[in-house]
């Protein structure tokens, strides 16, 4: 027989785990995570779950309170060499990870332990789900081969960033379970671009031009050279000099390419322009700002990366990306390339994203019918769909656009067995069930897995959705799921007029969900339809779903997936508010 824990032994785990998932999490552990650890510990405290809960959360917030330092001398005081412990785990659990069959192909000049990739992402605006694609390939890849990821943030163009955008990135890598081995900034490198750029020059592979962007626009379309290629080597570094210190306007350090390219992202691009706005994280101390183009390639070679994953629309670019490197005699990544993922009836592009939430068509970067990490969080999917999701396409380079449905059955897979069940009725209708005694129903919160019970007191009064009740006529036969099985004998303008009857006498039967007027309470659901149509706004995408649910659905906290019986899952997104994820 198994020993179930004593409230004594359910603070310790409460505290140890507690810690352990501070520390993982900049000094902040999470109520779900903690609470899921200790249900695994032992199946058969799922049955004291709420008051794991309560004991958990006082735990947690003393230990939230303590800086990081402060928690892990308490975390040694009160448990001596678990944390040691803990990080050997991992590196087992790691290396045993990238030991078992994955679902990715192998990667081409790939060795164990030597394999390093990267996540680039522009800190300019929400982390979405085409990035999550590149930031999970990346990852998985370098837990396979036992190697190295890093996050490095391609913030050069300081007219578009925040401070805002890196937090956010990084909080949803955290929520996809994402860490890296390595956090950095391109910002962190100008004085070594600048220097890189100089020997460009030197090299006679990069001059300064002034032409306006339109005059350089139509050369570059018709093969036409510009006059400024034909400058000095000195004109071009005390050019150069001014471009630097922010006294010289309006011009570019181009790329000696060849105007005559096939190619035209060959045909001399430029490599820094000038920006005067000031950056998030560096003021206004610089001027002169790499392009992706240039800083991309440089920082790979850099920061040792050996496999450069990036999406198909760059494949143009691989051509200037490593005469860049050749350009100035750097080690070559290689680069591995995939279709960019793009859901139907919505957008990945951050501009279009932007326009939407400045001309408040949608809520913000949040916006539950926003293909952002940080809206398909709150409308209920799982980070485990995310990862699922992405690894069941792998580096395929067809391009192709997923329906939301494949996303939902992922998500409704790994819902179905942890999500608790609860009676909503949307519109609601009185019903009446004539001589019926005062009783009470006991239901489990999930047919299937133990979560705990509730209990409604019925005395014939019920409320059940408009909906159904426009299914009904006199004669009509139903169940009040859990309860029992009436007859309709009248619907009148105040309700529906029923008898109770005994058993289905084995004919197929309608089965309704119910709730009662003196145990329940309102619940407004967010319902999210198709964001696009014909890549054009759809004003009809977001709707409110107004109606009753059981009273013991109180014991949601926010942030919690659960199922509206016969309606879908949803996320309590605030006291009275939900958002329906899918049916």
């Amino acid at each position: 027989m198994t020993n179930i824990p004593d409230d004594q032994e359910i603070t310790r785990l409460s505290r140890k785990f507690g810690f352990l998932n501070a520390l993982e999490h900049d000094g902040k552990a999470s109520l779900g995570s903690v609470v899921g650890r200790i249900l695994a510990e032992n199946l058969e405290l799922r049955k004291q779950a709420d008051k794991i809960k309560k004991i958990v959360t006082g735990e947690l917030t003393e230990i939230n309170r303590l800086s990081e330092e402060e928690q892990r001398i308490e975390f040694e005081k009160e448990f001596p060499g678990e944390l040691q412990r803990q990080l050997t785990k991992k590196k087992e659990n790691s290396k045993m990870a990238s030991e078992k069959k994955t679902t990715l192909p192998p990667l081409e000049d790939a060795e164990l332990g030597h394999v390093v990739t990267r996540f680039p992402p522009e800190p300019n605006g929400y982390m979405h789900i085409g990035h999550a694609k590149a930031a999970i390939l990346g990852s998985e890849y370098a837990r396979m081969y036992q190697g190295k990821f890093i996050v490095r943030f391609d913030d050069t163009n300081p007219a578009a960033e925040k401070k805002e955008y890196y937090d956010a990135f990084l909080e949803s890598l955290r929520w996809l379970g994402i860490i890296p081995d390595l956090i950095r900034n391109a910002s962190d490198d100008l004085p070594k671009f600048y220097d890189l750029a100089r020997n460009m020059i030197v090299s006679s592979k990069a001059y300064v031009c002034s032409c306006t962007q339109q005059l350089m626009r139509e050369r570059r379309a018709s093969g036409q050279a510009c006059e400024h290629r034909s400058n000095t080597k000195e004109t071009n570094l005390s050019f150069w000099d001014e471009m630097v210190d922010g006294k010289l306007e309006n011009s570019t350090l181009r790329f000696v390419g060849d105007m005559n390219s096939l190619n035209t992202t060959m045909r001399d691009p430029v490599l820094f322009r000038l920006v005067e706005e000031a950056h998030p994280l560096r003021g206004n101390s610089y001027h002169a700002w790499p392009t992706y183009d240039f800083d991309g390639p440089v920082e790979d070679s850099l920061d040792g990366v050996t496999h450069a994953m990036r999406s198909k629309e760059y494949e143009l670019r691989d051509e200037l990306y490593y005469s860049i490197l050749d350009s100035l005699d750097l080690r070559k990544p290689k680069i591995i390339e995939f279709s960019r993922l793009q859901l139907q009836n919505t957008t990945v592009s951050k501009r279009n994203l932007k326009k939407l939430i400045e001309e408040g068509k949608v809520q913000g970067w949040d916006d539950p019918r926003l293909p952002t990490i940080s809206g398909l969080r709150r409308r209920g999917f799982l980070p485990e769909t995310m990862r699922e999701f992405v690894l069941s396409m792998g580096l395929s380079k067809v391009e192709s656009q997923p329906t939301w449905d494949l996303l939902e059955s992922i998500n409704r897979k790994l819902l179905d067995p942890i999500a608790k069940r609860y009676f909503f009725v949307e519109n609601p209708v009185a019903l009446e069930v004539e001589k019926s005694p005062i009783e009470k129903v006991m239901m489990r919160l999930h047919p299937d897995f133990d979560y705990g019970t509730k209990v409604i007191e019925t005395e014939g009064q019920f409320l059940i959705s408009k909906a159904d009740a426009r299914r009904l006529s006199v004669g009509s036969k139903f169940r009040l799921i859990e309860a029992y099985n009436v007859e309709v004998l009248s619907i009148t303008e105040s309700g529906i007029h029923t008898r109770r009857i005994e058993g289905d006498s084995g004919e197929k039967i309608q089965k309704f969900q119910w709730v009662t007027p003196k145990q329940s309470f309102h619940l407004e659901v967010i319902v999210t339809g198709p964001l696009l149509i014909n890549e054009n706004y759809n004003p009809d995408s977001l709707t409110v779903s107004k109606g009753l649910v059981e009273t013991s659905a109180t014991a949601l906290a926010a942030g919690e997936i659960f199922q509206l019986v016969r309606f879908g899952f949803c996320r309590l997104d605030s006291p009275g508010v939900a958002i329906l994820a899918h049916k």
